[in-house]
């Protein structure tokens, strides 16, 4: 408690996202008390679960930004953090591909970025690249090759960053929304509101990794005042069964961004997307007619076998940027950012938490945590068990013998885990274990899938909501 007898933190942590939730992880490796704020129901609700979950390599960023320097820092510590996490992840690598002579000149221009940045690659032919990827367009006259690139599952790694940090000792408070922010002698006073109730925290330190709204975190406390531009991105994920690719097919960058791409995901889909388009709603994550058909006719200027028939959802997903770079550091006394993180925000991920998480210790002298346990335990994976695997699974608990979600293969067991591990919600239930997330996108599993989350959760199943309070499927307790 500080003096005010209001419960008291050496850091809190607002935001749920990939960065906030990386932050927290990374602090649990030291002593102290830790308290992480989200305002939805669960993690990775924003833009950590709707986004091209690529680990860039490095070679787009500027030269001397944050964004070339946590860029190539995160991407080369994410596959050691993924195994700790026991989260997927491929090195699969990523080709830019160029159609004419100014499409080559952007490839040059990205590799002298990529020496200066030290990221490895290489300018290949058209008919090299075709070697390694046979279904690139005939079109493609040559491309730089990224060996170092690679995917991984946004929302898995965000969720096992918070299981981490709650198993290592952090709290949290879900549902929590910040309203206001102010100096104390402690440090800092923060104000939630939960429902129609409001809660005071107090805080020797902030971090704001707020995402879409960390300028309104910002503006509460900082004298220098940030602006966010939502910028939406739709997506087209195609089914197992599409023809893949193997690596990751950027067309040459835009001002926009790093335009189109065509890649595999970790758990065999294909993924197309995104489109870039400044809106003035930070939670319009709408899709458009117009717009898929754009997204899916220059994602066939790269790679002509696609399918529309293969497409088995869209969606879409918001960026916060802010500026050309990223604004992460301390800004006001103990008050720390985490603004503006667009792309390459999830391969910099790991480098942003533990840059912010090693700052507020040197700010308030923490020591290192010698019971910090770094390795997460994920929920076992019935549909990539061998035989023996799900035998010893079925054996400990026999709800992993029934199967629920028949695209993914994903058990009973499975779902009541993802629950008592967190999941609220269908979509909760959705990104820890994949149930609902095959080709017939949980129209045949969700009345089991609303049965099992009403019964772990002890409600009633018209209370059971596909993402939080106003989506009942059953009608809102009717």
């Amino acid at each position: 408690m500080d003096n005010n007898g209001v419960k008291a933190y050496d850091c809190i942590i607002i935001g749920g996202g990939v960065i906030g939730t990386f932050a927290a992880r990374e602090l649990a490796r030291f002593n102290g008390r830790f308290l992480l704020l989200e305002a939805a129901g669960d993690v990775s609700v924003g833009t950590s679960k709707a986004n091209s979950g690529i680990v860039h390599a490095g070679y787009d960023a500027l030269p001397g930004t944050l964004k070339a320097k946590f860029n190539v820092g995160g991407s080369r510590l994410m596959a050691a953090k993924c195994r700790e996490l026991e989260v997927p992840y491929k090195a699969n690598g990523a080709f830019v591909i160029a159609f004419d002579g100014t499409g080559k000149r952007v490839l040059n221009t990205l590799k002298a970025r990529g020496i200066e940045n030290g990221v490895d690659t290489e300018i290949i032919s058209g008919d090299a690249a075709r070697k390694l990827e046979p279904r690139l367009s005939e079109r493609v006259s040559g491309a730089l090759y990224a060996p170092t690139s690679a995917i991984v599952s946004p929302y898995e790694l965000t969720i096992a960053c918070y299981e981490n940090f709650l198993e290592n000792g952090g709290c949290a408070a879900l549902n929590s929304r910040v309203t206001a922010i102010e100096r104390s002698d402690f440090g800092y006073r923060v104000t939630v509101r939960t429902g129609m109730t409001d809660c005071v925290y107090a805080a020797r330190t902030v971090i704001n990794a707020a995402g879409l709204y960390a300028d309104d975190i910002n503006n509460l406390v900082s004298g220098r005042k940030r602006k966010i531009a939502p910028r939406r991105g739709q997506y087209m994920l195609l089914d197992k069964t599409a023809l893949p690719v193997e690596r990751t097919i950027f067309q040459t960058p835009t001002a926009l961004g790093k335009g189109i791409l065509v890649t595999p995901t970790c758990h065999g889909n294909t993924l197309v997307g995104p489109d870039a388009e400044d809106i003035s709603d930070k939670d319009d994550v709408s899709t458009t007619a117009n717009g898929l058909d754009d997204v899916f006719d220059r994602a066939l200027l790269s790679v002509p076998t696609l399918a529309r028939r293969d497409i088995i959802t869209q969606f879409s997903g918001v960026r916060a940027v802010c500026g050309d770079d990223f604004e992460v550091g301390e800004v006001e006394d103990g008050f720390f950012n985490a603004l503006g993180i667009c792309s390459p925000g999830l391969a910099s991920s790991p480098a942003i938490g533990e840059y912010l998480a090693c700052a507020v210790a040197q700010k308030i002298g923490l020591e290192e945590n010698k019971r910090f346990e770094s390795h997460r335990t994920a929920i076992p994976c019935f549909a990539t068990a061998n035989d023996e695997e799900r035998t010893a699974q079925i054996t400990r608990d026999r709800r992993y013998g029934n199967i629920v979600c028949r695209c993914e293969q994903v058990t009973e067991g499975e779902i009541a885990e993802a629950v008592r591990r967190g999941a609220v919600d269908l979509d909760g239930v959705k990104r820890r274990v994949r149930a609902g997330m095959g080709r017939c996108q949980a129209g045949f599993c969700t009345p089991n899938l609303i049965k099992i989350i009403a019964r772990e959760l002890g409600i009633s199943p018209a209370e059971v909501t596909k993402h939080g309070a106003g989506s009942e499927i059953l009608g809102g307790g009717q």
